[in-house]
């Protein structure tokens, strides 16, 4: 879910390149952007409910903290995991649950929860996918600093496609 946005175009670029069968869910405008980032299957919200369509998933990413494990539950696979990087008590709490009482399970992710180590490992092979090309950085738009209240008010309406860069140096 979010997959047009600034961790899920990154999320179906690397989904892919680790083997995986993606369902990315965006509007309408940002179809064609998911496609050409490799979802083998798109899903336009404003069409379809991902979560009543019958189809089932090992893992659903909610990048935008819009749907809940509850609410996905039925779309996933036995032993399914929904993921999101926005820690809330409800979230909390459906991990502790599921953690203990599901084969299903709830999990949030965030960067600066690993060893040091392990996120310069992360990092490495991350720069090196970049450095490939392998990953591509989508930009929907570019500020300079001064104009921080404009862009954060774009991001606010929710309709940003891939990432916004502030340009703190004028060339």
């Amino acid at each position: 879910n979010g997959a047009s946005g600034s961790q899920g175009t990154y999320a179906v670029q690397l989904a892919k390149h680790f083997g995986a069968i993606v369902t990315g869910v965006c509007s309408t405008k940002n179809v064609a952007l998911v496609q050409s980032l490799g979802a083998d299957h798109i899903i336009d919200y404003t069409k379809t409910d991902f979560t009543k369509s019958g189809q089932r998933y090992d893992v659903v990413y909610d990048t935008v903290g819009k749907i809940s494990f509850s609410g996905c539950k039925n779309a996933l696979t036995e032993n399914g995991v929904f993921i999101s990087p926005v820690l809330a008590m409800s979230l909390l709490f459906q991990m502790l649950w599921t953690s203990k009482f599901s084969s299903k399970k709830a999990k949030f992710s965030a960067t600066g929860l690993l060893p040091i180590p392990e996120s310069k490992k992360l990092l490495t092979e991350l720069v090196s996918l970049f450095a490939s090309g392998t990953i591509k950085t989508v930009i929907d738009r570019r500020y300079p600093l001064e104009g921080v209240p404009d862009a954060h008010r774009y991001v606010e309406t929710g309709h940003k496609t891939g990432n916004i860069v502030i340009d703190v140096v004028q060339e």
